[in-house]
């Protein structure tokens, strides 16, 4: 199962993450703890979503131009 986690991208570890921490922040009876929790949680969720948008640009990128050169 390591095996599958390894080949996760950095976006997906992120969310996996947020998801992670949104359930902690739900668990949590600490007010400002849970403030962070979830600041966190949606900090790393806008990251990962970034980081999606610019490796399936890149991608697309390489492969159209390496294909017509």
């Amino acid at each position: 199962m390591s095996l599958a986690g390894e080949s996760d991208s950095p976006a997906q570890r992120m969310r996996e993450k947020a998801l992670q921490l949104t359930e902690r922040a739900e668990r949590t009876t600490d007010p400002q703890e849970r403030r962070q929790l979830v600041e966190e949680a949606r900090r790393l969720h806008e990251q990962s979503k970034q980081q999606g948008q610019n490796a399936g640009g890149s991608r697309s990128k390489g492969v159209v131009g390496g294909g017509r050169d």
